[in-house]
């Protein structure tokens, strides 16, 4: 399930995406408030006292190395990790430096996902509604069927595919507390930008409240 969930919730938001084209964004902006929530409630509850559990006095600037890293990589993606993607330009080919960082964001999401099956479930909720905001972006953009499938697989198979490289080398196991703290501060800059954006304004709305609140209990109990 640490392979399969976080790659099926790309490729179902895709298909949602496809054929059922939503058009309500604030659906879509209650899901990323959960989501959000959902994320970051796993990372403060169950990652964070694990890397702090083993002592290493550097923890800390791994985990602002991690939110650091996350700031770099948006100059480049745009923000696309917490759905924040907009305009209706025509696309004639894939946007590269947006594939690239999303890829390298997805790839390190998923290295604390072999001690963590909850997580599987926290990154999962997090890509559902990235992956249908982005495929929307993408087929109003006019970007070929072609590509945008390519894309979204790919994407899809990131997260996976670093789970997969935190069981099989060595070397990852070996600075895994280090490795997880640089991912508890993407996540953190994740989480807490997509919680923040969700609402037009930053007004209080009831609805995300709730949201927020499922996430952080739903969290709590894994």
């Amino acid at each position: 399930m640490n392979y399969i969930l976080p790659l099926l919730s790309v490729l179902l938001g895709y298909g949602i995406a496809l054929i059922l084209k939503p058009k309500k964004k604030s659906n879509l902006k209650l899901l990323l408030a959960f989501s959000g929530s959902f994320l970051l409630s796993l990372t403060v509850i169950h990652l964070l006292p694990e890397v702090y559990e083993s002592h290493n006095t550097t923890i800390g600037i791994f985990i602002m190395l991690g939110i650091l890293f996350q700031i770099i990589l948006e100059f480049f993606s745009k923000g696309a990790e917490h759905g924040h993607v907009h305009g209706h330009e025509t696309m004639t080919h894939i946007p590269w430096l947006l594939f690239i960082s999303l890829c390298i964001h997805a790839l390190l999401e998923g290295l604390p996902v072999s001690h963590h099956k909850g997580l599987a479930l926290g990154i999962a909720v997090h890509h559902l509604p990235i992956a249908i905001i982005l495929t929307t972006f993408f087929i109003n953009s006019h970007l070929n069927k072609k590509a945008i499938f390519f894309f979204m697989l790919v994407f899809a198979i990131m997260t996976p595919l670093g789970t997969l490289l935190a069981n099989y080398l060595q070397v990852l196991n070996e600075y895994y507390t280090e490795i997880t703290a640089v991912v508890i501060g993407i996540l953190f800059h994740i989480s807490s930008t997509i919680i923040f954006e969700s609402s037009e304004g930053h007004k209080f709305n009831i609805a995300k409240v709730s949201m927020i609140i499922l996430g952080i209990g739903l969290a709590y109990f894994l």
